[in-house]
């Protein structure tokens, strides 16, 4: 079997504590050997100097598109995406083409990842049949073909029973609950925070209430069931101080945030930027301060991108036509370091996506336990967002254009590179 060396690197690790020179062997897919020197001879040698060695970012939150979607993106297209952006493992949302609400599409989008896909693809299923929130989706068969969580991510399941009822069977098959919290009776068709950006540009607006009741209410549905429940794209104060609350009494619950509601507010959309548009809305600058607060003290779990791609004639007409979504996959990175240091950066992408997910294998890099997934980037170079370079097939990305620092230099999944940046320049 094959074996790589990498020497010379940083190696970042916080779930071993490791932060410092160290070199890595990788035999076999997996993590072999870490010493300060190592000297055996390996298949392929990389010579990390002034890089940063880390566990493989996780992306808990992507849209491949695939089925149905495909002249938005693509299995081959976002998973090249991804291991451009250092993801070696992403999570696929459900609300393809036809809905993953069945095992015969989670096998078909299992099978087209292993046959095409560049990193490791770990797909959602529907809580509900054709995401219309009425009846639960096939969850047990999903389970066997295998979804590592259950979704309708994009939409709220606004019934509360048929919820409770999904959180149970979940505890039943170990399965995540990812919720998109959104009361859909308060928000409406709205894309733009409740605020005053949205009075003076005219725009039904979404108040902080409607992601914070759903918060509220699954949050108590999983205490009522003992389920693990994941809030997926948190924005506002009071969403978090919720979740919080309920870490505090010993809850399995989780949370993400994501690059654009991290770096953006409502007072980007002032120009009816259609890049902004995205739901749940950009918020204030006093949520975005409690976002950035809540992932340094731990309340935040995981940095997700919410991949969102569209087709440039569904992004690029008025506004209030224009679909919801921002891409992220190769923009988080350069993005996001600039908030963080780098131990803290890599534990919100690397560990503690792992850690929500329960991959035992993933989100560090112990000798002889872990896969051999790693991201190699450079935290000093300066990189000036292009989103006409990017892997994926969509250009929805409001950074474009955007100087920040962190450039991924190599992309390793079970051991063989998947991108090298070196090759690309």
């Amino acid at each position: 079997m094959s074996s790589m060396l990498i020497k010379n690197g940083t190696l970042v690790d916080p779930a071993q504590k490791r932060n410092g020179r160290f070199d890595l062997l990788i035999k076999g897919g997996r993590i072999a050997r870490i010493a300060p020197r190592l000297t055996e001879k390996a298949d392929t040698l990389i010579d990390a100097k002034g890089l940063v060695v880390t566990p493989g970012f996780i992306d808990l939150h992507t849209h491949l598109r695939e089925p149905g979607y495909g002249h938005k993106e693509t299995i081959r297209t976002g998973t090249e995406a991804a291991a451009a952006g250092g993801f070696t493992t992403v999570v696929c949302m459900a609300n393809t083409k036809p809905v993953n609400d069945n095992a015969v599409i989670t096998t078909y989008i299992r099978d087209k990842a292993r046959r095409e896909g560049r990193v490791n693809v770990l797909p959602l299923g529907a809580i509900s049949k054709g995401l219309e929130g009425q009846v639960l989706a096939e969850i047990g068969q999903m389970k066997e073909a295998g979804i590592v969580g259950i979704s309708d991510d994009g939409r709220t399941v606004m019934n509360s029973a048929l919820m409770r009822k999904a959180l149970q069977y979940a505890r039943g098959f170990d399965l995540l609950v990812v919720t998109h919290c959104e009361d859909e009776t308060l928000s409406g068709e709205a894309s733009i925070n409740e605020g005053p950006v949205a009075t003076e540009l005219g725009l039904p607006g979404s108040p902080n209430a409607a992601e914070e009741l759903i918060v509220a209410r699954d949050i108590a549905l999983a205490e009522l069931t003992g389920a693990r429940l994941h809030v997926a794209h948190l924005t506002t104060r009071g969403g978090l101080e919720l979740v919080a609350a309920a870490k505090r009494r010993g809850m399995r619950v989780t949370c993400e945030v994501t690059p654009h509601h991290l770096t953006l507010t409502d007072e980007s959309v002032r120009d009816y930027h259609r890049f902004m548009k995205v739901r749940p809305p950009l918020r204030s600058e006093e949520d975005r301060q409690a976002l950035l607060k809540g992932l340094k003290d731990g309340t935040i779990d995981a940095i997700a991108t919410d991949h969102a791609p569209h087709a440039s004639f569904e992004k690029e007409v008025e506004f209030a036509n224009a679909a919801n979504g921002i891409i992220g996959l190769e923009s988080a990175l350069p993005v996001c370091q600039n908030l963080f240091t780098v131990p803290l950066l890599v534990e919100r992408l690397s560990t503690g996506p792992a850690r929500v997910l329960g991959l035992a294998s993933k989100g560090h890099l112990a000798p002889g336990k872990a896969d051999a997934d790693l991201t190699l980037f450079n935290p000093n170079a300066t990189v000036v967002i292009d989103s006409g370079r990017f892997r994926s097939k969509a250009r929805n990305c409001p950074f474009n254009g955007w100087k920040g620092k962190g450039e991924v230099r190599y992309t390793v999944v079970g051991g063989e590179v998947v991108y090298d940046q070196t090759h690309d320049a």
